[in-house]
């Protein structure tokens, strides 16, 4: 499993994380064409749209989204 932070667009609180064993380049060629289009044309996408493409995607797969996670402070 790894752990994706997620950036689509220059706003922070947008981002998010993915727990994946799914690879970079898997990410990204699903996420890639979304973030061009809505750039290119007037359409939006949320995380969730990001997060249902990839399980379409690569449904045998485990795919997590978190906003956030837990601190631990030493």
């Amino acid at each position: 499993m790894q752990v994706y932070r997620i950036n689509t667009s220059a706003w922070e609180e947008e981002n998010f994380y993915l727990l994946t064993t799914i690879s970079e380049s898997e990410i990204k060629s699903v996420i890639a064409p979304m973030v061009k289009k809505e750039r290119e044309e007037d359409f939006f996408y949320d995380n969730d749209d990001y997060v249902y493409e990839l399980k379409k995607a690569f449904p045998r797969e485990d795919i997590s989204m978190y906003n956030d996670f837990e601190t631990i402070t030493f």
